[in-house]
């Protein structure tokens, strides 16, 4: 997943579906998966959200002028992507 010029890597489909899961699993109710990419690490981090106004917090790769940038957000119960309106 996220191969190609567009994305700063790439990343296992495996970890991916794990991380679904582990949303999905959680006592909190989360809604979406937010694919994060950390500039320092250069990784890929999860973060489960509730509502769609927490996506707001973070700024779109590659326009993000901090240590994370927001790479895609999936509905953890569809496993669809969520479009950012870009």
């Amino acid at each position: 997943m996220f191969e190609g010029p567009d994305y700063p890597k790439s990343i296992n489909e495996e970890i991916f579906e794990s991380w679904l899961e582990e949303g999905r699993s959680s006592k909190i109710r989360y809604h979406f998966l937010l694919i994060v990419w950390n500039v320092y690490d250069e990784k890929y981090t999860p973060v489960f959200v509730e509502s769609r106004e927490e996506i707001g917090n973070y700024e779109l790769y590659p326009d993000a002028k901090g240590s994370e940038a927001l790479i895609a957000v999936y509905d953890l119960y569809s496993e669809s992507r969520v479009s950012l309106g870009v």
